[in-house]
């Protein structure tokens, strides 16, 4: 649990791959922690995840990737993932399940973070033992919202995701972000079905270039 936080907080950055195919998940991971992000979400709006997770999860030795579950919305979804090798489960929301999927993680002794956008949704996943707040979708009202969420939540560890790029990440960082979700800025999902490696650690770097 506390091996993804730390990480978040020292490269400020993960990854969320959202794609109809990955070409290969431990070459995804590879091209990522190439490009210096090494913590990688693959969700479950990409068909069979369990599959790809599991083999992203079993060659971390070998990316040195940490790798967990996005678009995670049941209790079976969280199990599957826990299951398949998931360093960490990410929600987009709070459903009816959000005990269940808390609960699979805690009996995991793995990070997860609920999604939320107003104060009382990040109440809400404070509650269910959320290790950070994911913020979706914050492109809708920006870095100054974020700021201001820092006002009442001043020790949450917030993770802003949708929209974000290279030309406003470090906006996000500075409104007090632990660390920001790239998505197809990095990872494009023409560049995961196709196996691009060598782009996608290209866009990485110019994503963490952007941000230090």
């Amino acid at each position: 649990m506390t091996n993804t936080l730390d990480l978040l907080r020292t490269d400020r950055v993960l990854t969320v791959v959202r794609a109809p195919e990955i070409a290969d998940a431990r070459d995804l991971c590879a091209a990522l922690v190439a490009g210096g992000i090494h913590v990688v979400e693959l969700t479950f709006t990409t068909p069979d995840l369990p599959r790809h997770l599991e083999r992203a999860a079993s060659t971390t030795d070998e990316t040195g990737a940490v790798v967990g579950a996005g678009t995670v919305q049941t209790g079976l979804q969280a199990q599957q993932a826990i299951d398949a090798g998931a360093q960490f489960l990410v929600t987009p929301g709070q459903g009816p399940e959000a005990s269940a999927i808390a609960a699979a993680a805690q009996t995991a002794g793995i990070a997860v973070m609920f999604g939320a956008f107003t104060p009382s949704e990040v109440m809400s996943a404070l509650a269910l033992g959320s290790s950070a707040v994911k913020i979706f979708p914050a492109h809708q009202l920006g870095p100054k919202y974020l700021k201001d969420l820092r006002g009442p939540f001043p020790e949450v560890q917030l993770v802003p995701s949708g929209g974000i790029n290279a030309g406003n990440a470090r906006d996000y960082l500075e409104a007090g972000a632990l660390a920001v979700s790239a998505g197809t800025d990095v990872v494009s999902p023409a560049d995961v079905s196709a196996a691009n490696w060598q782009a996608i650690t290209a866009k990485a770097k110019a994503f963490v270039a952007a941000i230090n």
